[in-house]
């Protein structure tokens, strides 16, 4: 179903105002195109900036959606290099990721205030900015962890959860790209269930891990960083669980 505006709040016009707005184009219209062709292009587009007509909002959106996505395969290489006992190297990756999306949600906040109609509400799309934005960061912190003692994660089998991340980063990516289509309630629903079944099972898994460190035999030191790491890697999916409620609710109200 495509998407039906709705703009409430001082912040945005009546419906007369935008009526009167379009009156007022269409009179410099006839104007501009008596007088100068070009100038009349060049205003046009100019209002469509400021109307918010432009794709700039879902560009930016993807762009974290896919710097939050990137970051997880830098952690699904990284893990990979310590059970082949490489060197883990160093995080210049992870933080790429991580600055670049702080990047993206500061020019998107610069460009919330600077457009006079935004195709989402305001608050919708800082509020997603805001959950995106938490992915890479948590999954830095989980690099973090790592690199401080890697000899602890030797036999350790990482395997469903890189899946688990992976499934859930590029279930985030398809809902924020489904965004600039107009995607109808259900299709949002069924991705968003998707997301939650994945989170489920997370859960699951870290129960079940945490079960096995609590009665098995680690010292009390291996204990508290595998703890640590495994609630870290759970978080990640909750942080893109969020993004999908996000979306999901931004769904609903425009459908």
């Amino acid at each position: 179903m495509p998407w039906r505006r709705k703009i409430s709040g001082i912040n945005r016009p009546s419906r007369n105002e935008r009526i009167l707005g379009e009156s007022v184009v269409s009179a410099w219209r006839i104007g501009l195109r008596e007088e100068n062709p070009e100038t009349e292009s060049d205003f046009m587009f100019s209002i469509a900036k400021l109307l918010g007509h432009d794709q700039k909002f879902f560009d930016l959106l993807e762009a974290s959606a896919q710097q939050a996505d990137s970051s997880v395969h830098h952690l699904v290489a990284l893990l990979a290099r310590l059970e082949q006992h490489d060197s883990p190297q160093s995080l210049d990756e992870f933080v790429h990721s991580r600055r670049k999306d702080k990047q993206i949600t500061q020019e998107l906040t610069e460009q919330l205030c600077k457009t006079f109609v935004t195709p989402l509400e305001r608050e919708d799309i800082q509020a997603l900015a805001n959950a995106l934005y938490k992915i890479p960061k948590t999954v830095e912190k989980i690099g973090e962890r790592i690199l401080i003692c890697p000899g602890d994660l030797e036999g350790r089998n990482f395997q469903k959860h890189l899946e688990l991340l992976d499934q859930a980063a590029e279930a985030v990516l398809a809902m924020v790209k489904e965004l600039r289509k107009g995607t109808d309630a259900a299709t949002a629903r069924e991705m968003n269930s998707r997301l939650q079944k994945i989170e489920g099972e997370a859960d699951k898994l870290e129960l079940d891990l945490l079960r096995d460190l609590y009665h098995g035999d680690y010292e009390s030191k291996q204990i508290i960083f595998l703890r640590d790491l495994y609630e870290l890697l759970e978080k990640v999916i909750d942080r893109c669980r969020d993004a999908g409620n996000i979306i999901l609710q931004v769904v609903l109200k425009y459908s």
